[in-house]
């Protein structure tokens, strides 16, 4: 089942929560509406759920126009953040109450729903909790109990509002690569709001990365962090160091290192820029370099799988380089070190000509 969503705008009140949206999500896909609060990802969710009226727009589903259809006539599921369980329920009635609350015609048999529901428990790796209440449960048991319930009507397409936000970091962790193994064994046409990056990057098929009501960019995990379209994506896709230099043409200059960037970089103007570069991108090296400039070590954490470490630069820019365990042994930097330091690639650097 594809979603497609046709220049859809809502406002509440005098705020503006998306902007024309267009966006197609292909048949069997995991897309994330990843963005910070207030950019209207669970607003475009909500909208494609039936639960929010676009003021403006429609929404397709398969080529059909269904912007005027109420939510149960839509057949989605849609699990919500804190779970929305009938606490007087146990998790047997709680997954099967929408097959109970079907009109007579199409309800089907007790038989039948305790098929699905024991069907449904094994997928969610809940058996045997049937019989519990969700005050019983954990928290990642009862987001899985939410999203078995969703499937219980099998719906055509399945929209979460931050499923895992509720959860501790752990949980979260086990819960997302349960996820992704279960849409790799349904193909449902899934959509999911995050505001989590890499729990984007970890999941989905595609990322719209969203921002004040627009679309900012939508790519493969791999398209939006290694090649972003503007420096909001830059700097929302994970950590980024903000140097402040001088552009002219295709050259940045940082402290008296003169660095040639990307050739997309050609068309901006001369003067006072922002320089962006993520910290796994950064050398640092014993001597100096023709490309490199000088810093001093604040802070050295080595504990993890890698080595972060904090600089100055000579001009006051606090930044980060992250390296391996084995590189960090070779270097054995200490705090209070002078350094030199450099990108592994000049294209790296992503420089920001508007201030």
């Amino acid at each position: 089942m594809s979603i497609n969503v046709e220049k859809v705008t809502k406002n509440f009140g005098q705020f503006k929560a998306l902007k024309e949206i267009s966006l197609e999500v292909k048949t069997g896909e995991l897309v994330a509406l990843l963005g910070p609060s207030g950019s209207g990802k669970t607003t475009l969710l909500r909208v494609i759920a039936g639960l929010e009226t676009a003021d403006e727009g429609r929404v397709f589903f398969h080529g059909e126009d269904i912007s005027s259809r109420k939510i149960k006539e839509r057949a989605v599921g849609f699990v919500f953040q804190h779970y929305a369980l009938f606490r007087n329920m146990n998790v047997f009635e709680n997954i099967a109450f929408g097959l109970r609350v079907r009109p007579r015609k199409i309800r089907p048999s007790q038989k039948e729903i305790v098929k699905t529901v024991a069907r449904l428990l094994h997928l969610v790796r809940l058996e045997g909790l049937g019989h519990r209440y969700p005050s019983e449960l954990s928290g990642g048991q009862r987001q899985r109990v939410a999203l078995a319930r969703a499937l219980a009507i099998e719906p055509k397409v399945l929209l979460l509002d931050e499923p895992f936000g509720a959860l501790d970091a752990q949980v979260r962790k086990e819960l997302r690569q349960w996820l992704r193994e279960l849409h790799d064994r349904l193909h449902m046409t899934s959509v999911f709001v995050t505001h989590d990056q890499e729990e984007a990057l970890e999941l989905a098929d595609r990322i719209v990365v969203m921002n004040e009501g627009n679309i900012e960019q939508i790519g493969t995990p791999d398209e939006v962090y290694h090649h972003p379209k503007n420096y909001f994506v830059y700097h929302f896709l994970g950590d980024v160091n903000l140097f402040h230099g001088r552009a002219d043409g295709t050259k940045v200059t940082l402290g008296n290192t003169e660095i040639e960037v990307a050739s997309s970089a050609a068309s901006v103007k001369t003067g006072d820029a922002r320089i962006y570069i993520r910290p796994h991108m950064l050398e640092i090296q014993r001597q100096p370099s023709d490309k490199s400039f000088p810093a001093a070590v604040r802070a050295v954490n080595t504990a993890g799988p890698i080595v972060r470490i904090e600089l100055t630069t000579a001009w006051g820019d606090s930044f980060s380089v992250v390296m391996s365990q084995e590189r960090y042994r070779q270097l054995e930097v200490k705090k209070d070190e002078s350094v030199h330091v450099s990108s592994k690639e000049d294209e790296n650097y992503m420089p920001d000509y508007t201030i």
